[in-house]
């Protein structure tokens, strides 16, 4: 596969918009690739400029960085497949995890069943997009926390309190997504944060988080209005994938004006090393 640089980049940016909702993993990553600094990510295409299928690549430099996703995006099944099956451009010897649409789950089952890999689905998401700030809600003034960004001495309580954790392991990604990518919170009188959301590298919301003693008083509301608006002035996608289970944030964003694709969902699968 090809890696793409320089002004490809920008030129894959806007054709990936084409194929929204299903490209918007990859689209996303490449997006916060032309506008921000963070770890190297390469993009690899299977042919340039007329390609089938992109995927973006984490450059693994130390244990943590295996937590981080690797996006990809195909408009052909059968080039897929090849990749897939042919190639040795995903790492299979170790640790990594996959997101891309629900629809290729069982090319990649089959996939892993013949590396003798052990992989597993780990999550289905709606991915819910906001065109129209219009439902956002103003700043409450009267609010006694004050809003800000995360900064890297927050790194140990967000990787603490997410669901997917793996302490020491996870908190260099959430490390980079804290020092590189946007991110909103809300500080105590005490400057300690007790409420949150990130930007993942794919340039989705997520890590939405209040400290369970602060709930039910409408700071993810704010959080969310907050960053939507912050990116939606500065021509970012405003987007976020909600798992399916979670009725809760799905009737929050919905409420907010986020919209789904009913007929997408995207999924993620972790592979670990060859079965003996």
């Amino acid at each position: 596969m090809r890696v793409l640089t320089g002004d490809q980049l920008h030129t894959v940016e806007t054709l990936l918009k084409v194929f929204l909702p299903q490209s918007q993993q990859v689209y996303g990553c490449v997006f916060l690739i032309n506008r921000r600094q963070s770890d190297l990510v390469d993009v690899l295409v299977d042919n340039w400029p007329d390609f089938t299928t992109i995927l973006c690549l984490p450059q693994n430099k130390e244990e943590g960085d295996l937590f981080k996703t690797i996006c990809m995006f195909t408009k052909d099944e059968p080039t897929l497949r090849k990749i897939l099956g042919q190639t040795d451009v995903l790492p299979w010897q170790e640790f990594f995890c996959l997101g891309l649409d629900l629809c290729h789950e069982d090319t990649v089952m089959c996939i892993a069943g013949d590396r003798r890999v052990s992989a597993e689905k780990d999550a289905v998401a709606r991915q819910m997009r906001l065109e129209d700030l219009s439902r956002l809600p103003e700043w409450d003034s009267n609010l006694t926390l004050r809003l800000s960004c995360l900064d890297e001495s927050h790194v140990d309580l967000v990787n603490r309190t997410w669901k997917f954790s793996q302490g020491a392991l996870t908190a260099r990604m959430i490390r980079d997504m804290i020092c590189h990518f946007p991110s909103c919170c809300l500080l105590d009188e005490e400057g300690k944060a007790v409420a949150w959301i990130l930007t993942y590298a794919n340039c989705a919301l997520g890590l939405l988080y209040t400290a369970p003693e602060h709930r039910g008083r409408g700071y993810a509301t704010v959080l969310i209005s907050t960053m939507a608006t912050r990116l939606h002035a500065q021509g970012y996608p405003v987007y976020c994938f909600i798992e399916e289970e979670n009725h809760l944030s799905y009737r929050l964003f919905k409420k907010l004006g986020f919209t789904e694709d009913p007929s997408y969902r995207a999924a993620w699968f972790t592979f670990s090393k060859v079965q003996k």
